[in-house]
């Protein structure tokens, strides 16, 4: 029974949004200290489990709606929290300390949850998981990232044509711009040769890059004529802040980690050891499985439930936040991944 109901506890990061919209003061930074103090000084302690499923197990597990119902309900409070947030923002008098708390605190809910969440729905074929998706990532307004993640990034991963892959003593900001910008490119040019193939109008409905551009046009000015045009600075910073958070996940994922080129100039097949894995168990439980990252890249279509520990997958060895407030200071994550990135290089032709 825990084993299901353990992804209960995802749920902190909402409970700890609404918590700072609804007593504010030192609490409006709830999201900050929740992911970024709580959750790295207890996996500090927490080594993580590398145990897997049977396979019995695994196949009980992928055919139980309530993993698909949890992800669901993300759906609903993302964009209730987030209305009560431009509320709060909007017609209740409050301290700019207080504002940019909440702010920060919303950034890194719709970020590290509502993305995540998308990520995880994305992958599905279902039109249901795809429509709430796509609501999950509009405030976010990173749209484009389900056509790049699925045709490009799972494509491309740890080659120099990915843009979502960090390469080796890269920082993290040089990262951000390159990612932010060739992610946004890479989803019109995939849609456009999509379109071609398919004999498709550029200009037309067909177009999903022209509709995520309109639907998120709509919600930025939706806002703005529902709670005024000075709401839109605080949806922008809250989008930026959101989408960074994705951007410094994928910084920490693939860093240094690199495919082989064949003969044939094409890459070698996506293996485990392609992505940095990490067993920390809140941080598993808290983004639905996606630091078992090495899995869902070798095998993009294995619902979180089941997703597998790999011994021949490099290991993070601090969980996602810490990872993420590592790689905040170039120098130090220079200094203590760039000896893991050569190590796990040297093992690769054992590996193999």
């Amino acid at each position: 029974m825990w084993r299901d109901l353990k992804y209960l506890l995802a749920y902190i990061i909402p409970f700890a949004a609404a918590q700072a919209l609804y007593s504010r003061g030192l609490w409006s930074f709830n999201g900050i200290t929740v992911a970024f103090v709580m959750v790295p000084l207890i996996e500090s302690f927490m080594k993580g489990s590398t145990q897997n499923l049977t396979e019995s197990e695994e196949e009980n597990q992928q055919s139980k709606v309530l993993f698909d119902i949890l992800l669901y309900l993300n759906v609903p409070m993302l964009l209730s929290l987030l209305i009560w947030y431009f509320y709060t923002i909007t017609y209740i008098p409050i301290q700019l300390y207080e504002r940019v708390g909440l702010t920060l605190t919303m950034g890194v809910y719709v970020g590290g949850v509502g993305i995540n969440v998308a990520h995880e729905l994305g992958h599905r074929d279902d039109w249901l998981p795809q429509q709430l998706a796509r609501l999950l990532l509009l405030p976010n307004l990173y749209l484009h990232f389900l056509i790049e993640h699925n045709h490009g990034h799972h494509v491309h991963i740890a080659t120099p044509e990915d843009p979502a892959s960090s390469r080796y003593g890269e920082t993290l900001y040089a990262f951000y711009v390159r990612s932010v910008v060739n992610s946004y490119r890479s989803a019109w040019q995939i849609e456009t040769k999509r379109l071609k193939r398919a004999g498709l109008s550029f200009w037309s409905l067909h177009n999903q890059m022209l509709c995520y551009q309109f639907a998120q046009v709509a919600w930025v000015v939706g806002l703005g004529l529902v709670f005024g045009g000075q709401i839109i600075p605080y949806v922008l910073i809250v989008a930026v802040v959101g989408f960074l958070i994705l951007e410094t996940v994928n910084y920490i994922e693939h860093y240094g980690l690199q495919r082989r080129q064949l003969p044939s100039g094409r890459y070698e097949p996506v293996q485990p050891w392609h992505s940095w894995n990490c067993n920390h168990d809140l941080g598993r439980i808290l983004l639905y499985e996606l630091t078992r990252h090495s899995d869902h890249h070798y095998k993009a279509n294995r619902k979180y439930q089941v997703l597998r520990h790999f011994d021949k997958a490099p290991q993070l060895p601090w969980g996602y936040s810490g990872a993420m407030l590592i790689s905040l200071v170039p120098p130090l994550w220079f200094k203590l991944m760039n000896p893991k990135v050569a190590y796990y290089k040297q093992q690769i032709p054992e590996l193999v």
